[in-house]
């Protein structure tokens, strides 16, 4: 069982995780050389990947700088961040255009009358937006974590970092390679897309633009782009991208770039559509039930052919999000009552590596680093 922290000395936060890996001898079932249509590029890593979602964002407030850097101290493989636009057209960090969650917008005065409401997908959205703040204004900002009833650990960070831009992650991310001598991979996430072309701006064209002067413009550099909307994924194609992509997927809905066709994400997600999208992509970000759904009590079900289907058409599987809270966990691996305490949360990974999925996405990285080394059986 594990008590206390995990590599605490090396990795600066305590972490206290109950329950073990039952899979410790299990084979690897994720990107295997003779699986059909399914062969990892040279030198690609055949274990799960872990991607530190929004950083290790369950210990400092997310899209930060010292949440990328903590995740990669933690052995995350890719650090992970969202892109949304600046009113001077800059790519910076946040997980939504709307900042009043993640920034302390609301305690500046001289930003009071920026406040509005905005169309976000549908949605009449009310807050401050990042596309109303030239990227000077929005420097004098400072981060601030978003779960703060959850991550109290996280929360004693308020105040003390910048928003950092896209270009800032890209140059920090060649860094730590270099420090840690090992290549750091990283996985950005285009922002409502739509939203942003309405507003005049063309956020695929700048990731585009920044992946070739950062030399990650090829299917064999260490970065991925994310969006929940096709339309921006082969927008970026058409850009001049030519890395590696991820369509991400809810279990339920469909794409906002699509959402006039009615389409839905069970249409783009069948064994056919999987096959006739990896023209445009390279693997699907899908959410958690979509790969091992929920028992209607909320415990943790059997896996669905999401993975096996996937793989059929080549594609890469990596689904979100994993927190070790009680809150965010299956009835059946919470400990306790707490809603943030840590469950279970080890256990619950491991069922998704078996499952053979080739990636994670975790808020709290090294327990999936700590799920995957048991499930690998290293020592």
């Amino acid at each position: 069982m594990l008590t206390g922290a995990l590599c605490a000395t090396t990795l600066l936060v305590p972490v206290a995780v109950a329950g073990t890996s039952s899979a410790a001898t299990s084979t690897v079932q994720t990107s295997t050389p003779d699986r059909p249509g399914h062969r990892p590029e040279k030198g690609e890593s055949l274990q799960p990947q872990i991607f530190a979602h929004r950083g290790a964002s369950g210990y400092r407030p997310e899209h930060t700088l010292a949440a990328y850097e903590l995740a990669v101290g933690m052995r995350a493989d890719y650090i992970e961040p969202d892109l949304v636009m600046t009113k001077d057209g800059v790519l910076v960090d946040r997980h939504e255009p709307e900042i009043s969650g993640t920034t302390d917008v609301a305690d500046h005065p001289e930003f009071a009358d920026r406040k509005t409401t905005k169309d976000l997908d549908g949605t009449p959205t009310t807050g401050w937006f990042v596309d109303d703040f030239t990227l000077a204004e929005l420097k004098t900002l400072r981060a601030k974590e978003r779960l703060g009833d959850l991550r109290q650990e996280s929360s004693t960070y308020d105040g003390r970092f910048e928003v950092p831009t896209f270009e800032e992650v890209l140059r920090q991310r060649a860094r730590l390679s270099k420090e840690t001598g090992r290549e750091i991979g990283i996985i950005p996430e285009i922002k409502h897309s739509t939203y942003l072309h309405a507003e005049g701006f063309d956020p695929e064209r700048e990731v585009a633009r920044l992946a070739k002067k950062y030399h990650l413009n090829s299917k064999k550099a260490p970065m991925w782009v994310q969006s929940f909307e096709l339309t921006a994924l082969k927008d970026l194609r058409r850009a001049g991208y030519k890395g590696r992509s991820t369509f991400l997927t809810t279990a339920k809905g469909g794409p906002y770039d699509l959402h006039e066709q009615g389409t839905t994400y069970a249409e783009l997600t069948t064994r056919r559509s999987m096959g006739e999208l990896s023209r445009w992509i390279d693997g699907f970000g899908p959410e958690k039930a979509q790969v091992i759904p929920l028992r209607a009590d909320g415990s943790l079900g059997e896996p669905t052919r999401f993975v096996a289907d996937a793989h059929a058409a080549g594609l890469k599987v990596t689904p979100w999000t994993f927190r070790a809270e009680n809150s965010f966990l299956p009835t059946d691996y919470r400990i306790g009552t707490d809603p943030a305490d840590f469950g279970r949360a080890l256990d619950e990974v491991t069922r998704f590596y078996e499952a053979g999925v080739d990636g994670v996405f975790c808020d709290q990285p090294d327990v999936c680093v700590e799920a995957r080394r048991t499930f690998l059986g290293d020592d």
